[in-house]
C-alpha cells in the first residue's frame, strides 16, 4: 500500500519535472530569439550599408528591429506564463473555476 506522504511526493515529484520540463523550453526558446535576431538583424544592417546607408543610419533603421520586437512580445509572454505572473489563466483561476464548476453539478 502507498501512504499519502508516498503519494504527496510522487505528485511533488511530477510537479517538479514538469516545471523543469517548461523552464527548459523557454530558455530554449530565449536562446533561438537571441541567436537568430542578431543573425537577422546584422544580416539587415549589413544589407543596408552595402545599398549606400551610413552605419549610424543602418542602426538607427527601426524597420530592421520588427522581427525582434514582435517576437520579442511572445517570448514576454511565454515568461510570464513560466514565472508565474498568473494574472490571466493562473493556476488560482483553474482553481476557481474547477471549484465553480464542480458546485454546478452538485446543484444540478
Amino acid at each position: 500500500m502507498y501512504s499519502m506522504s508516498s503519494i504527496q511526493e510522487v505528485a511533488k515529484l511530477e510537479r517538479a519535472k514538469k516545471r523543469v520540463a517548461a523552464l527548459k523550453g523557454f530558455y530554449k526558446h530565449l536562446a533561438f530569439y537571441i541567436a537568430i535576431n542578431v543573425f537577422f538583424i546584422l544580416r539587415r544592417i549589413y544589407r543596408d550599408v552595402y545599398h549606400g546607408d551610413t552605419f549610424t543610419e543602418a542602426i538607427l533603421d527601426f524597420t530592421n528591429y520588427k522581427l525582434f520586437f514582435w517576437w520579442g512580445v511572445i517570448l514576454a509572454i511565454h515568461a510570464i506564463n513560466i514565472f508565474k505572473f498568473d494574472f490571466l489563466f493562473g493556476k488560482n483561476w483553474e482553481e476557481r473555476k474547477i471549484k465553480e464548476e464542480m458546485s454546478k453539478e452538485r446543484n444540478r
